[in-house]
């Protein structure tokens, strides 16, 4: 669904996307379009990874923060003897 949005964002037709895929089957050949499409691949796929770890991150280093802040608040409002 999301690539015929990015077609209508282009105002591509069916004439125009079978252009560019014979053009881009000239330029490359056919024995180089699975492997552009494997490497591209593996690059979407480190790049989900990487952006997926530092969210993780992100969470975890809040997670502590509040952790930090709610035993804080807890401790204060122990009585003291």
């Amino acid at each position: 669904m999301e690539l015929i949005n990015i077609f209508a964002f282009f105002n591509l037709g069916g004439p125009e996307i079978i252009f560019i895929m014979l053009a881009i089957l000239l330029l490359f050949g056919a024995k180089k379009i699975p492997e552009l499409a494997r490497g591209l691949g593996k690059g979407i796929r480190e790049f989900k990874d990487a952006t997926k770890e530092v969210r993780d991150n992100l969470e975890e280093s809040v997670n502590i923060e509040e952790e930090k802040k709610t035993s804080a608040h807890n401790n204060s409002k122990t009585p003291v003897k």
